[in-house]
């Protein structure tokens, strides 16, 4: 199953591109400048995205060593209790992603106090001027309040080990890659085609496709 659910995190960053570019678009507009007011080498929107998706993979360690710990305690009904749950919000983020709903953005509001923190030194990071910086920058972005993120972290909670969700956590980590460092290059070809409506249909019913299929499984196994 966790060859199947790190192809749904993939899909999950790629498709929810539209998102990805809403949300951090301030952002990526902010490391697009230096101190002169050129533009920044490619190195650095390396760094950045380096440190954001190091972020993602340390909140699916952690996710997943919890998961694992509320396992090992013997509590029967855990393992399937979160593995449904990983579904039940995978389902959710694709309708959300099709435009259906907008129920994951209540973990936004729950990240948002964490990120009243953090952005004071997010904000003393800049302007960048050295790659070290960039990194760090990067991962303190990582911490922005971001459903489609948070979404993900409900299955590497369920994953099983910290190992499983941190991969999880890098997988869809390298699926937001295509918008959000490619923003002023390929984006500028990505973003007519992803914010078509039919394409954003497909792609939130295909994410929530691969949630209704976990269920399935989990019931046939049940039953069988």
């Amino acid at each position: 199953m966790i060859e199947l659910s790190l192809l749904t995190a993939l899909l999950a960053g790629l498709l929810g591109g539209v998102h990805c570019v809403g949300m951090c678009g301030g952002i990526v507009a902010a490391f697009s400048f230096r101190a002169d007011g050129s533009a920044p080498p490619f190195r650095l929107h390396l760094a950045y995205n380096l440190g954001r998706i190091t972020s993602y993979v340390l909140f699916g360690a952690l996710a997943g060593a919890l998961g694992a710990s509320l396992k090992l305690a013997d509590f029967l009904p855990v393992q399937a209790t979160l593995f449904v749950l990983a579904q039940v919000v995978m389902i959710l983020l694709g309708l959300y992603l099709a435009g259906f709903n907008r129920w994951v953005l209540v973990f936004e509001r729950v990240g948002g106090t964490l990120w009243n923190r953090i952005r004071p030194v997010f904000q003393k990071l800049l302007p960048v001027r050295s790659t070290p910086q960039a990194l760090l920058a990067g991962m303190a972005w990582g911490w922005l309040p971001c459903g489609l993120v948070y979404s993900v972290l409900v299955s590497a909670l369920a994953a099983g080990s910290a190992t499983s969700g941190a991969a999880l956590m890098l997988a869809f980590g390298l699926g937001t890659l295509p918008n959000l460092l490619g923003m002023g290059v390929f984006a500028r070809q990505i973003q007519p085609f992803m914010q078509q409506l039919w394409v954003r249909r497909a792609a939130g019913l295909t994410v929530a496709g691969f949630g209704v299929w976990g269920l399935l499984t989990l019931a046939r196994t049940a039953l069988g």
